[in-house]
């Protein structure tokens, strides 16, 4: 598992629950992750996890308790993605997408069938244990619950690992029977609840999106009108994933062929308004400093790290992490 990891921002989790606790994390386990840390290496977590584990003398149900104070700031852009979805469909569809930036030991996919919607993690990539795999479903879980405002029941849950001695704080938090010595992990709800409306529950998220996206409007602010609004609508879009000329027409109620004849007028084309967005967007986050390259990929609607790179380098010369040492604040002398 050594070459697995999770986002630094989700294990905060670990910490922030022994201070709920009345304990001190330090002493505990380490000295929490630095601001400019973005991820902590998979043998590291299952320690820390295995750590508080044995301080609360194997307790069942580590995991969910851990879960239980978690919020959207904690999925990285995971999170921020899901603050601009509209309904819960929309969310999952995002972490299928984000996952690795937050978990990448073993991928989920997001399947529909007769009995519901599953999320399903294989075994391919080893398995990291029961406290790293029930941290991570109860806290998807109490996300979703608490992005959408209300407790709902799923209707099943697996996992790989061996039954535990008391299965009732499993089957109380999940509302549902779970099973263990699965195949595969999963977990499955209906189909109801896809359409539920997911509230706005971490705003400072949100604003730091927000933050980012006005960087950028000032700095297309200085070009005509009609580009600047297409310029505009992109930002969100990028944000959610729907780069393409049919989404930006959508948009803004026009035909594919009237919206790429319009930016002819204007003497550019899609895919140059698209890359050049892109750009400005990822110059601003590269100078915020606060995702890893990787995580902003992401949300420039990559699904690749080094697909982004080329794209970058081919805009600016450099590649993101020359450009973002390149741009870095130099302290002043005095």
């Amino acid at each position: 598992m050594a070459e697995s990891r999770v986002a630094a921002s989700y294990v905060l989790l670990l910490y922030e629950y022994l201070e709920r606790q009345g304990l001190d994390p330090a002493r505990v386990l380490d000295a929490r992750p630095e601001p400019e840390q973005h991820f902590v290496p998979m043998p590291q977590w299952q320690d820390w996890l295995r750590r508080v584990d044995v301080l609360e003398k194997k307790r069942p149900g580590l995991g969910l308790r851990i879960a239980e104070c978690v919020s959207a700031r904690h999925f990285g852009v995971v999170g921020y993605a899901a603050l601009a979805c509209g309904h819960l469909l929309e969310a999952l569809q995002r972490l299928e997408r984000y996952h690795a930036s937050v978990y990448d030991a073993n991928l989920a996919t997001v399947s529909m069938d007769p009995n519901g919607v599953s999320v399903e993690w294989g075994v391919d990539r080893g398995r990291p244990g029961a406290l790293v795999d029930e941290t991570a479903i109860a806290s998807l879980v109490q996300l979703a619950r608490d992005m959408t405002g209300r407790y709902w029941p799923l209707k099943a849950v697996s996992f790989v690992n061996s039954r535990p001695q008391d299965v009732q704080p499993y089957e109380d938090f999940f509302g549902c029977e779970v099973r263990f010595d699965a195949d595969r992990t999963s977990l499955v709800f209906g189909y109801e609840y896809l359409a539920l409306p997911l509230r706005k529950s971490d705003p400072a998220l949100l604003a730091l999106l927000d933050k980012q996206a006005e960087a950028l409007l000032d700095e297309v602010s200085r070009v005509l009108a009609a580009v600047d609004a297409w310029r505009r609508t992109l930002v969100p879009l990028i944000r959610e994933g729907r780069t393409s000329l049919v989404a930006l027409a959508e948009v803004h109620h026009t035909s594919v062929r009237s919206l790429q004849r319009r930016l002819a007028e204007q003497g550019t084309t899609f895919q140059r308004l698209l890359d050049d967005t892109r750009r400005h967007l990822a110059e601003g986050h590269l100078k915020d400093a606060h995702l890893d390259v990787a995580e902003i990929a992401l949300l420039m609607g990559y699904s690749e790290q080094s697909a982004f790179t080329r794209a970058f380098r081919s805009w600016t010369g450099a590649t993101p992490a020359q450009w973002r040492r390149l741009h870095q604040k130099v302290p002043s002398c005095r």
